[in-house]
């Protein structure tokens, strides 16, 4: 008789036998994935474009053909690069140094636009413009002012005068398209936004 037994008779219980648990069942390995689900989402790609593309949503409105552009401008960098830009871009263009040129260039081959600077040896912009707005053959002719000067009053005296548009240096290739984009008609020829004044004002 175990040792157990004898003391289950003598206090009269049976005694507490341990209870060993069950080890937990092993868990199957998954089943590998031979099918791909049919209901997952689409991928998404997202594009990046590349620096500067998006500066430009639309194209830039080409100009009719044989627009005329006079560039008026004692500097010959300022000169080349709005002759270069403008050309590329299917306008005609005149080049003058001075203001006494440009206005006889002007009435002999009456451009359709006019870009002309400020500070030009003799004659400068301002007179320029005056006698072109009181000139019959020359008054229709918008005129974008350029300049290097930061004074808000110049643009305010040369809009005043008669001038279209105030570009000031340096600039950069879209503002000088913007620019001319304003003014451009339905017939994409520039032309001036308000009807010039008579003749004789």
């Amino acid at each position: 008789m175990s040792i157990l037994d004898r003391l289950a008779r003598m206090f009269g219980r049976a005694p507490k036998t341990p209870v060993l648990e069950a080890p937990a069942p092993l868990l199957e390995p998954e089943s590998p994935v031979t099918e791909i689900p049919q209901d997952l989402p689409e991928p998404v790609t997202v594009q990046v474009l590349p620096a500067g593309k998006e500066r430009r949503q639309q194209d830039r409105m080409s100009p009719a053909d044989g627009v005329r552009v006079l560039v008026v401008d004692d500097s010959p960098t300022i000169v080349l690069m709005l002759s270069r830009m403008l050309s590329q871009n299917g306008y005609e263009v005149s080049e003058a140094g001075d203001a006494e040129s440009g206005m006889e260039i002007a009435r002999n081959t009456l451009p359709h636009l006019i870009f002309l600077d400020i500070v030009l040896p003799g004659m400068n912009g301002f007179e320029a413009l005056r006698r072109l707005r009181r000139d019959v053959v020359t008054r229709a002719i918008p005129v974008i002012m350029i300049s290097g000067n930061e004074l808000a009053t110049e643009q305010f005296y040369a809009q005043r005068i008669g001038a279209d548009d105030f570009m000031k240096k340096p600039f950069s290739r879209s503002e000088v398209f913007l620019r001319i984009e304003k003014l451009l008609g339905p017939d994409r020829v520039p032309q001036r936004a308000a009807p010039p004044p008579p003749a004789d004002a």
